[in-house]
């Protein structure tokens, strides 16, 4: 045999060294490579999202000429039918887009708010806000943030759109990350006839590679279609939004409506028909490094957003790169920030049309220099600390003075609170145009209910709202809860950079601020920063179900250093590990490549994230 083969073969150890060790290896004219997937390059368009079929309704929504807007559009109705575990039509979708031609970010707030029945009181009676079932979710707020996005910003139709979705309904490929989902939640399925019916057809979860259908929901999205078609002599944007009315105020609605009515929920026909989403400014916050200046746009204070703002403007005066990616002082200082952004969510953070928010405070330069001298180099605190940022707000004459943080239930059985699911939408195209999504509830797990033969699942996003009156976030009629959902949009120099969101619950803002800071600050590209070793901290009042506390709680990816785990445990941190990619997350992120005038996307490993372009 040639020496060509036996030298492939003796350099295979010190190739499998060398990517362990994180570095590329050149072995006899092969290149090793840092990641496990390869960085997806494109000219026209680029999606990372959540599975294939998503990407594949972004991809044949750009050969129809249509623009990033569309694409995402596309790609969201896609994985309402196709990621079904994580993901459903009666949910809800903040998105985030950056529209290049007006250099201008704006925000779909596309959350449901409270049916009007709802209280505090009412549910205290219930004794607690249910998990699932047909007084669970909030007004279903998807298809009404997605005709918004596409009426305003898009340039296609809703049948253009609608499409692959609707070619979803009539049967894909079962697989089998959707019965790793269904498998635990096959008892709990029986409380809800009618999700059992569709989501477990024959009273079995579906073999993996057989088609599975919706054939109510396909009636459902085709009813669309069909009253835009009907409108289509008005123009797109008026035919548009008559397909959004028949959803909400004709007999879609109406059934919807009725069926939980008959369930003994809350929500009404009158709930549906007065519901509108709307377009908002961003949040901002900027973060400089030497790679660029880097202004980062969130929603407002009614999600979590915000929150990796102010870790930000906390970590602008470390010098974070002289610490080293993933050293123990890193890793403390960037937790400990975390912990005190964290704690002002839960402090601070509600529906700023029901709650009065410091918001110029929270995000404000000397808020954020009285915050940073709390974090200690040597100790980690693990008490609660909202601050004082009514003191840096412009005077209203309406200013308090911050509640203590209620300790809700701190877990005393060493368990930790498990995120409720997500997917991601991130799509960018050549014009710069970048839409970031952040698609969630309505998804089978925990028994959902499906709104009678409309095919459309309801959520379960009222759960995070609190009882306490006292609070932003406590429930009331009309009220958005105070969501964790959370996209992300970045530009570098003032120029469209990133678009970027995560699965997660209550730890996305982590998950993207550690990959900005790998980019900005390591200068990581996309692929390697999205798969380096990733920590989180449960140091927070949890959105979720019984709210609990986890205090202390950082929890690390074994990839990184065990000599560093045990420097954090001195430090006084109670450390948690995990196995290689076990992070419970899914980043996937799309970009503009400004020196060459081309695309870029990245999706992680975790979560089975995909990204493809063209």
């Amino acid at each position: 045999m040639t020496s060509r083969r036996h030298g492939w073969l003796a350099a295979l150890p010190a190739l499998v060294l060398a990517l362990c060790a994180g570095r590329t290896l050149a072995v006899d004219g092969i290149v090793g490579s840092t990641t496990y997937r390869p960085e997806v390059s494109a000219r026209v368009g680029v999606a990372a999202v959540g599975r294939h079929f998503a990407g594949e309704a972004a991809m044949r929504t750009f050969a129809r000429g249509g623009n990033a807007i569309d694409a995402g559009v596309a790609a969201t109705f896609a994985a309402a039918v196709s990621e079904i575990s994580h993901f459903g039509l009666g949910g809800e979708v903040p998105i985030a887009i950056y529209r290049a031609d007006r250099k201008e970010t704006s925000i779909i707030n596309g959350q449901g708010w409270a049916p009007a029945p709802s209280s505090a009181d009412l549910f205290r009676r219930r004794r607690g806000i249910p998990a699932n079932g047909p007084s669970a979710g909030t007004v279903p707020a998807v298809v009404d943030a997605l005709c918004i996005a596409l009426a305003e910003m898009g340039t296609l139709t809703l049948a253009d759109v609608l499409g692959p979705a609707i070619e979803l309904t009539d049967g894909f490929p079962w697989y089998d990350f959707l019965t790793l989902y269904l498998r635990p939640e096959v008892e709990r399925m029986a409380a809800y006839p009618s999700a059992a019916r569709v989501y477990m057809p024959g009273g079995a979860i579906p073999s993996v590679g057989s088609l599975f259908r919706q054939p109510d929901l396909g009636r459902t999205l085709r009813a669309l279609v069909d009253a835009e078609q009907k409108n289509k002599h008005l123009g797109r944007h008026t035919a548009i939004y008559a397909a959004r009315d028949r959803f909400y105020r004709g007999d879609i609605g109406q059934r919807i409506a009725a069926s939980v009515q008959a369930a003994g929920g809350l929500l009404s026909e009158a709930d549906l028909a007065s519901y509108r989403g709307r377009i908002e400014p961003p949040t901002r916050g900027l973060f400089k490094t030497r790679r660029g200046t880097y202004e980062v746009l969130k929603t407002s204070f009614w999600g979590q957003g915000p929150a990796l703002l102010q870790a930000l403007a906390i970590l602008q005066a470390f010098d974070l790169e002289r610490m080293g990616h993933n050293s123990t002082e890193y890793i403390h200082t960037v937790a400990e920030a975390l912990k005190l952004a964290l704690a002002d969510r839960d402090e601070f953070y509600g529906d700023p049309d029901f709650a009065k928010i410091p918001g110029l405070g929270l995000l404000s330069d000397g808020y954020a220099a009285e915050r940073r001298k709390l974090i200690d180099p040597m100790v980690a605190n693990n008490q609660p600390r909202p601050g004082d940022p009514w003191k840096f707000q412009p005077s209203s004459g309406q200013e308090r003075r911050p509640r203590l943080a209620a300790r809700g239930h701190e877990t005393q059985d060493g368990s930790l609170p498990k995120p409720l699911d997500t997917t991601t939408i991130n799509v960018a195209d050549a014009q710069g145009n970048l839409f970031s999504a952040s698609p969630s509830s309505a998804w089978f797990t925990g028994g959902t209910f499906i709104a009678g033969d409309t095919g459309v699942p309801l959520g379960n996003r009222m759960q995070a709202f609190v009882l306490d009156d006292d609070h932003p976030n406590v429930i009331r009629a009309g009220k958005r809860p105070r969501t964790t959902l959370s996209p992300t949009i970045v530009l570098r120099d003032g120029q469209p950079f990133l678009a970027l969101s995560s699965p997660g619950g209550d730890s996305q803002e982590q998950q993207a601020l550690q990959v900005i800071l790998n980019i900005a600050v390591f200068g990581m590209r996309a692929q390697e920063a999205i798969e380096a070793p990733r920590f989180n901290t449960f140091h927070y009042r949890e959105s979720f179900r019984d709210h609990r506390l986890a205090l202390g709680v950082l929890q690390l990816e074994n990839r990184i250093s065990p000599g560093v785990a045990e420097a954090l445990a001195r430090l006084g941190h109670r450390i948690g590990v995990v196995g290689p990619f076990m992070m419970d997350t899914g980043t996937a992120l799309v970009g503009v490549d400004a020196d060459h005038h081309t695309l870029f996307g990245a999706a992680d490993v975790r979560r089975q994230r995909f990204v493809v372009g063209w």
